[in-house]
């Protein structure tokens, strides 16, 4: 008999990246995050390391060798996610589901290190692989002390750092871009393979640009995925830029959940972080659309955060600058309280800001040729 309840637990495990500098990439995401390095492996093809804080955990890869799978995936796309590896009971029985519903299996369950751990292609070229720990293991990746294997092959190098990470405490969610005509095609895999629930779906429309965002989160709501296409019909924007910088379908942002944006804003800032910034006109305008209940508006202007709300509540959010050589995959850090959706009001909202400001600018400078 099939289980139909396999995939009500998942979890974010850890996210992989392929990464073509180990060191600069594990000292840039120490420095400006605050992110604890904390295992590391090598094996002559690939170089490892883990780094994370609370409930953020990411692996980043190295490859060494041509023949390594991450070379090719740097080749097409440069340093990225690679891997949104998902937390399960029983890795086997949850890549032999996967795979009776639809997935493409990439490597069969294998047993290492206390763990089990199975894989399935996801979208473009980024995998899922299921990772199964011990019972009383925790729902964490990062190890418990010094001495433990965190993934296979990786050995802990550090004790685990509590609270560390400048207040960021766990991956919000996933923004991927895929090309336009899969968006529905995508929604519809992780509903039939993983057992993802469709959530939130929108058009956007900001001048001649717009988009489609739809959204899947698991059953048991511990991972998010925001699915983003293109409209092709309208004037090419930021999307359309990705896909074709990237290569295809992948993960555009990680947006990382701070426990006080404020202050996780400053330190991060502090510590050479680039936020975008808002024009003037927005904050001007924001009590048109919302009144922050957490923060002082002028705190949020001085810092360039972005406020938005839902019948759940508001949130709070800001984009950092990409440093890819791309230009493609950057961070997002956001502070929900209780908003479900994703402050795609801020979207008009910023454009309407900018164009109101051009607007002054260009009457300023009438009256000062007149």
């Amino acid at each position: 008999m099939t289980d139909t309840t396999i995939f009500d637990d998942l979890r974010l495990d850890h996210i992989g990246f392929y990464v073509g500098d180990l060191e600069a990439e594990t000292a840039r995401l120490s420095d400006t995050l605050g992110l604890t390095a904390y295992a590391a492996a090598e094996d002559g093809r690939a170089r490892s390391a883990a780094v994370g804080a609370n409930r953020i955990s990411f692996v980043l890869t190295q490859p060494l060798t041509a023949d390594h799978p991450g070379a090719g995936y740097l080749d097409r796309h440069g340093d990225g996610v690679c891997d949104v590896a998902l937390g399960v009971p029983d890795a086997a029985a949850a890549y032999h589901e996967a795979v009776r519903r639809g997935a493409r299996p990439v490597s069969a369950p294998a047993g290492r290190d206390g763990l089990v751990t199975a894989a399935i292609h996801g979208f473009g070229d980024v995998v899922h692989t299921f990772v199964q720990r011990p019972a009383g293991a925790g729902e964490h990746a990062l190890p418990a002390g010094a001495g433990e294997r965190v993934l296979p092959g990786l050995r802990s190098t550090a004790p685990r750092t509590s609270g560390a990470g400048l207040g960021l405490l766990a991956v919000d969610h996933l923004a991927v871009c895929v090309p336009a005509g899969e968006l529905d095609a995508t929604v519809e895999w992780y509903r039939r393979v993983l057992g993802f629930e469709f959530t939130f779906a929108e058009r956007i429309a900001v001048g001649s640009q717009a988009m489609t965002t739809k959204v899947v989160r698991s059953h048991g709501g511990e991972v998010t995925f925001t699915l983003i296409e293109p409209d092709v019909t309208r004037t090419p924007g930021h999307i359309d830029e990705f896909l074709r910088d990237h290569g295809g379908a992948g993960v555009q942002h990680l947006a990382l959940a701070a426990d006080d944006i404020v202050a996780a804003v400053q330190a991060t800032a502090d510590r050479g972080v680039e936020f975008l910034t808002a024009p003037d006109a927005y904050y001007t305008l924001l009590a048109e659309r919302v009144r922050p209940v957490k923060y002082r508006l002028e705190d949020l202007a001085r810092l360039d955060i972005l406020v938005d709300e839902d019948h759940d509540g508001q949130l709070y959010q800001i984009f950092a600058r990409s440093t890819h050589p791309r230009d493609t995959f950057f961070f997002e850090l956001i502070e929900r309280l209780g908003a479900r959706s994703f402050g795609s009001g801020n979207i008009s909202a910023l454009y309407r800001a900018v164009e109101l400001q051009r607007s002054g600018q260009r009457d300023a400078r009438t009256e000062a040729a007149a």
